[in-house]
């Protein structure tokens, strides 16, 4: 028998990222930034398990990326919204790399991901390495 998966956090991006990109499509010149905030809301859907994180995105949901902990080298996280929500990105050892939009509980999620990292690899994913 296998270690069970234990889901961390599982959801969608932040509620406050399409308010506010839907406000700022009363400009017109906002209104990409707009959209995908919309397509973010409806499609974007993350799942940090203590095994990977996984995004499943694209149109109509149908793209998926699993990224082992393993693989994780490096992340960067950056607050958006006054702090409520933020974009990550993690680079694996190949170079790829997964970009996390929006993502409530940032803070939280990316400690996760380096507590996660630190114990199968011994490193840290700090950005200012």
């Amino acid at each position: 028998m296998g270690i069970r998966e234990e889901v961390y956090f599982e959801g969608g991006p932040h509620i406050g990222d399409l308010i506010i990109n839907i406000l700022l499509g009363f400009t017109v010149i906002c209104l990409p930034l707009t959209v995908g905030a919309i397509v973010r809301a409806l499609w974007l859907r993350y799942r940090i398990t203590n095994r990977r994180v996984s995004v499943t995105g694209g149109w109509l949901g149908r793209d998926r990326t699993d990224i082992i902990y393993t693989d994780v080298v490096k992340a960067v996280k950056v607050p958006r919204g006054l702090g409520l929500w933020g974009d990550m990105v993690l680079t694996t050892k190949n170079g790829t790399r997964l970009e996390l939009k929006a993502v409530p509980r940032f803070r939280e999620v990316y400690d996760y991901i380096n507590e996660k990292v630190m114990a199968r690899t011994g490193q840290s994913i700090a950005e200012n390495r």
